[in-house]
């Protein structure tokens, strides 16, 4: 069985098995130090129970989201992950195509197969990516939920 000064959280919390708290139970009703400490518990828990999160005021968040230095650190952010992103999607795939090319194993059939595939879908994420960033532009309501 665990040490029953590990238990008293759980104790408190409602969180122990019938079995647990039956131990926990009789070891209350022999040790009053025990008792004391398992009140230390229950206060803690009230006191924390009552405690609330400050929130910002409204006028601060709305600084924040329409501040400069916002938009350019996330615009800079966004920048360096779409930059390196597509440094290593263009190496992984620089290296796959060496790799299909040079190997003589592979039919001359799957080597096409796999570029057409290739090509339709580069085809495919850059007519998605032009279709997105002409609905942003035109989109009426952006500026409003900002």
């Amino acid at each position: 069985m665990h040490n029953i000064r590990e238990l008293l959280a759980g104790y408190v919390d409602g969180e122990l098995t019938p079995e647990e708290r039956a131990a926990v139970d009789k070891a209350l009703a022999e040790d009053p130090e025990l008792r004391a400490e398992l009140e230390e518990f229950q206060k803690l828990k009230e006191v924390t129970g009552m405690a609330q999160y400050a929130d910002l005021p409204e006028q601060v968040w709305e600084r924040y989201w329409e501040s400069l230095y916002r938009k350019l650190e996330r615009g800079a952010g966004w920048i360096l992950l779409s930059l390196g992103a597509i440094i290593l999607i263009g190496f992984g795939l620089f290296q796959a195509f060496r790799g299909l090319y040079l190997n003589p194993d592979i039919p001359l059939w799957a080597k096409i197969g796999f570029t057409a595939a290739a090509a339709g879908l580069v085809i495919l994420l850059v007519s998605f990516g032009r279709e997105r960033y002409f609905a942003f532009k035109l989109d009426r309501y952006r500026r409003v939920l900002r």
